[in-house]
């Protein structure tokens, strides 16, 4: 039984334990940064598949990104229209983040705050996570704590009580856009429609 309460969970976070908890787009699989290894390797997932930075706040998240005075206002302008929500921004790394986090280019990070009552509770405590869906690599993102808990039974996920208040996430993945020095490409069509016609004009 892996199902454990909020103080438990926060606390085998910290402690460098993988988690699970629910989020507004799909239940993430989480833990701290420098451990992202553990993801890749519970996941069976390819090293060329980087892992979302997620975290309460954007003010979380800033030292983890780097880039020039007029590149944070582009940011934080689509950062205050869609978070907390479900686009992830791929926005050049800073030394903070653990090479582990995107082996194969740990030039960039993918950044997310989520727009659940629930996950923001969580990152509050923890600090910012290293996240993707709960799932095999190459399937399809599991929806449930149960199916999860099922699926990764050495995975601490939160109790059904703690959830049952929670808002139901889309069950659709996070838009992912990158920054290309210039403007913004869509690397994956999720949730968020990205205006890039007004958001590349900036």
């Amino acid at each position: 039984m892996t199902q454990v309460s909020l103080k438990t969970l926060v606390a085998g976070a910290r402690a460098g334990l993988l988690v699970s908890f629910p989020t507004d787009t799909v239940p993430a699989l989480a833990a701290v940064p420098e451990k992202a290894e553990l993801i890749f390797a519970a996941k069976q997932r390819s090293q060329d598949k980087p892992l979302i930075l997620m975290a309460a706040s954007a003010k979380d998240l800033w030292p983890y990104v780097k880039g020039s005075e007029d590149e944070y206002k582009i940011w934080q302008q689509v950062v205050e229209k869609y978070w907390p929500g479900a686009l992830t921004l791929v926005l050049p790394a800073s030394d903070r983040v653990p090479k582990v986090m995107n082996p194969n280019d740990p030039t960039t990070i993918g950044i997310r705050v989520p727009k659940s009552a629930i996950a923001q509770t969580i990152l509050k405590h923890t600090g910012p996570l290293a996240s993707t869906s709960a799932n095999f690599s190459g399937q399809p993102p599991l929806q449930t704590m149960a199916e999860i808990e099922a699926q990764f039974s050495k995975v601490l996920t939160l109790t059904t009580i703690e959830c049952q208040d929670e808002v139901p996430g889309i069950g659709v993945p996070s838009t992912v856009a990158k920054w290309t020095g210039i403007g913004w490409q869509i690397l994956r069509q999720g949730a968020v429609k990205l205006d890039l016609s007004t958001e590349n004009q900036k």
